[in-house]
């Protein structure tokens, strides 16, 4: 099994742990018992399985966690979070209420940036955007960068950045799927442009048109000829 990476999720690979242990410890069972006679009581309070830390939302929207980045909602910057660092993940705590669920990245000088957090700083300043040290993490999928592309052929860097950026405000405001959706649509039939895929996601939300349902009149002779047979029926 070393070296395999035949599971289908975490929860799988633990599974696999729990039952190869338990038939290895099989074996084990009585010296098991006389350990456990002579072992102490569990403490009345559980051990904490994180590690805690205090850390400063910086200018850029980004707290530095072991080494590593993680983009946080901008209404936090300057602000002071308390942060459970997990064997998996991070929580965020401000005001003694979680306010977000990290994966933990692994390694050092990593970064985890999502667009929707910076986008609303990202867009004070458009100029900069070409030189974002996490320029790379702001095309959550290959239309958004071919549609970058494009502004950059028809139109300046800072208005090509300015457009882009509020394409992307757009995403994390309507959804990124609607987005998506309109620059495929857009891509390669009519000049991209904020107010075009505004449009197109708009027409997306609208809801359907009420078909008329033409209903014919109802013809009631022929229920009336079969009370009639009914009737002659019984008669007889």
């Amino acid at each position: 099994m070393r070296g395999s990476f035949d599971f289908d999720s975490i929860e799988q690979y633990r599974l696999f742990l729990r039952d190869l242990f338990t038939r290895l410890n099989r074996g084990r069972r009585e010296r098991l018992l006389e350990e456990q006679r002579v072992l102490r009581n569990l403490p009345e309070r559980r051990l904490e399985s994180c590690t805690r830390l205090e850390v400063t939302v910086g200018r850029t929207s980004t707290i530095r966690v072991n080494n590593n980045s993680y983009s946080v909602e901008s209404r936090l910057i300057g602000e002071t979070l308390q942060v459970q660092v997990f064997a998996d993940h991070l929580d965020l705590y401000y005001a003694q209420k979680r306010v977000d669920r990290l994966p933990r990245l692994r390694g050092k000088c990593r970064h985890l940036i999502n667009y929707r957090h910076v986008t609303d700083q990202l867009q004070r300043k458009p100029g900069a955007f070409e030189n974002y040290r996490y320029r790379e993490e702001m095309f959550p999928g290959s239309c958004f960068r071919l549609a970058y592309d494009e502004l950059k052929e028809r139109h300046t860097q800072q208005l090509a950045a300015r457009e882009h950026l509020k394409i992307l405000a757009m995403a994390a405001k309507e959804g990124e799927s609607a987005v998506t959706m309109a620059l495929t649509e857009l891509c390669g039939r009519q000049p991209i442009t904020a107010q075009a895929v505004e449009e197109l996601v708009h027409a997306q939300q609208l809801p359907s048109p009420v078909t008329d349902v033409g209903v014919a009149a109802v013809d009631l002779s022929s229920y009336d000829r079969l009370l009639s047979m009914e009737e002659v029926a019984y008669a007889m």
